[in-house]
Formats: structure tokens, C-alpha cells, sequence
């Protein structure tokens, strides 16, 4: 019978690389993965029942906690969803989705019931509730986003500088003369909730407009149709009217791109419009500046924090990932009319 030794010697690694490649619970580099995999592929090795052998005491189960209000929906959620899935699934784990907008208590019946070994959290708030619930559980944890670091204890957390990507999104404008810049923030309910980015996407925005001297006209979005066309209407008709507008809450898009038509603008002509934090391949988003939301790279950094705090891997400075924004390969942001 063929041995995990047997696996690490036809390799070239020890044998503890061969575990770590099984339960992904170190990161090992691409090469060393690929010959490993070789290996147990030449070999008839079959990690999967090694790994639950070494694993025994566990559910092979992560959870998703995305708090969500019944009959709304957000694409990015799916597209993580589905992004962390797969990555679940390559280290040996199946993902159950929680969709309670609470989440406490359904995340303390997991942790209390063994249904799952761990969760990673989205649509994280600045002093999040789920995680003081997970926390007393001992459960481990890798959140999607992150909450007040002057706590000093969050889980490990991947997630985009929301701050410094407004940031970029108003110096964008600027560079190219914009000076009277509007800002499209997230949603009512979303500021409510003290959604970390809300919070710092509008905090980046006044910052970068500060400084640069440009003035800045913030409106909160709203999910009502019927107030957010009145709230576009009074920003856009304005006088002196914007001649960019940033938009970081991008669900309504469409809507919103409707309405500017329907005052009589062009895009770009005639108002510049600009996204942050977009999904990566949306079609719409294609003829507009962006800033995208790295949805595969979130996902599968979210997924290793979570398995590396199930498999008992000591923490490291490495497990708070803020990722820096750049500008979408496309149209750049256009340069107000005359």
C-alpha cells in the first residue's frame, strides 16, 4: 500500500509537505504543490482518506455567513460565494451557506453543534457582533472585509483598502480636471449597519477630495428607486453640476445610468463616470474607468486564513491582508468638456 512517504519520496519532499499540501494548511509554493500532486497521481495514492484520517475529529465543513434581507440580492455575493466554494473544495472542505441577517445566532448553533470546523464572515461590520459570538466559541474564523482595528483581536481578514480605493477614484478625477467631483456612497442601510466599506470607501473619498482642493458632493444610495432617481436628480442638476461621478454603490447601476440619459447627458461627454469596487468581467462596467473588487483573490485568501486557523497554524502578521487598488486595463477617466 502505497504510503504518504512513499508520496514524499518520489516528490522530493519531506513528508510533512506532503500533509501540508493535503490539508492546505501551510502555504507551499506552486512548483512544490504540482510535484506532490504528481506524485500521488503516478502513485494511486488517496489523500482524501489520509486527510480525514488525520482530520478525524472534524466536519470537513466551512460556513459562509453572508447576512442578507430576505428579496434582495447582490451579485457579489454570489460571485464570492462561488469563488470561495471552489476554493473549499480544492483543500478538501464543503461549504454551507448561511444567509441569516443576523447571523449570531445561527452561527453559535454551528459552533456549538460540530456541524462545521470554521466560517468566514462577509459583510463585515465595524464592531461586528458575529465575531465576539465566535470568538467566546473558540470557533475559528477568516472574515471578507474587516471591523475596528483599535480592537486589536479580529480574526484573520483579507480585504480591499475601500479607503485608499475612493482615494485613487478621486485623484483619477482630479489628474485629468475635475474639480467639482460627485460621490455616490453605499446605501443607507449599509452605513446603519456600520459596514467597514461604507465607512472607509466615503472616508477615502472626502480625504483624497480634501486634499486635492476639489469639492465633493457625497449622496448616500438607497435601495428605493423612487429616492434614488430624486437624489441623482438634485445632484445632477445642480449649478454648478458635477462633471464626474464616482459610484461605489453599484448595485443600481443600471438605474443609475438610466437616469443620466434621461437628464440629458452623455457619459463620458458630459459627466464622467467612474466605478469602485466593480465585480471582475461584469459586461456594463466594461466601458466605464473602474477600480475592481478582487473577488478570487479575497476568496481564496479568506478560505486559507480559515483553514489555517481550523488546522491550529500559529498567527502571523501575514493574516490581515489589505489589498491595494488599481485602475481596471480600460477606458481612462475623461476629461470634463471644455
Amino acid at each position: 500500500m502505497v504510503t504518504i512517504k512513499d508520496v514524499a519520496r518520489h516528490a522530493g519532499v519531506a513528508p510533512s509537505t506532503v500533509s501540508y499540501v493535503l490539508s492546505g494548511s501551510r502555504k507551499i509554493s506552486d512548483e512544490t504543490r504540482a510535484a506532490v500532486r504528481a506524485a500521488i497521481d503516478e502513485l494511486g495514492y488517496h489523500p482524501r482518506a489520509s486527510a480525514r484520517t488525520l482530520r478525524r475529529a472534524r466536519s470537513e465543513v466551512l460556513v459562509l455567513a453572508v447576512p442578507r434581507e430576505p428579496g434582495k440580492y447582490r451579485a457579489v455575493d454570489g460571485r464570492f460565494a462561488i469563488d470561495i466554494g471552489d476554493t473549499a473544495r480544492e483543500l478538501g472542505y464543503d461549504l454551507l451557506l448561511m444567509t441569516d441577517p443576523d447571523g449570531v445566532r445561527g452561527l453559535t448553533r454551528v459552533a456549538r453543534s460540530g456541524l462545521a470546523d470554521g466560517a468566514v464572515l462577509m459583510a463585515v461590520r465595524e464592531r461586528d457582533p458575529r465575531v465576539a459570538a465566535l470568538r467566546k466559541h473558540g470557533f475559528p474564523a477568516a472574515l471578507v472585509g474587516h471591523g475596528d482595528e483599535s480592537e486589536g483581536d479580529d480574526p484573520p481578514w483579507v480585504d480591499l483598502d475601500w479607503a485608499a480605493a475612493a482615494g485613487l477614484a478621486v485623484r483619477e478625477a482630479v489628474a485629468v480636471g475635475h474639480r467639482r467631483i460627485a460621490y455616490w456612497a453605499s446605501a443607507d442601510h449599509e452605513f446603519a449597519a456600520r459596514n467597514g466599506y461604507a465607512l472607509r470607501g466615503l472616508a477615502g473619498a472626502e480625504a483624497a477630495a480634501r486634499a486635492s482642493g476639489a469639492e465633493l458632493v457625497v449622496r448616500r444610495s438607497t435601495v428605493d428607486p423612487e429616492a434614488l432617481r430624486a437624489r441623482l436628480a438634485e445632484v445632477l442638476t445642480a449649478r454648478p453640476r458635477p462633471t464626474a461621478l464616482l459610484v461605489q454603490h453599484l448595485i443600481p447601476l443600471p438605474l443609475l445610468l438610466e437616469e443620466i440619459a434621461a437628464l440629458g447627458l452623455r457619459v463620458p461627454d458630459d459627466l464622467a463616470v467612474v466605478l469602485v469596487g466593480s465585480l471582475p468581467d461584469e459586461a456594463v462596467p466594461r466601458m466605464l474607468p473602474r477600480i475592481e473588487l478582487p473577488v478570487g483573490r479575497m476568496a481564496q485568501a479568506a478560505v486559507r486564513l480559515v483553514v489555517d486557523a481550523v488546522e491550529g497554524a500559529e498567527r502571523t502578521a501575514g493574516d490581515h491582508e489589505l489589498i491595494a487598488p488599481r485602475m481596471a486595463d480600460g477606458p481612462p477617466v475623461a476629461a470634463p468638456d471644455g
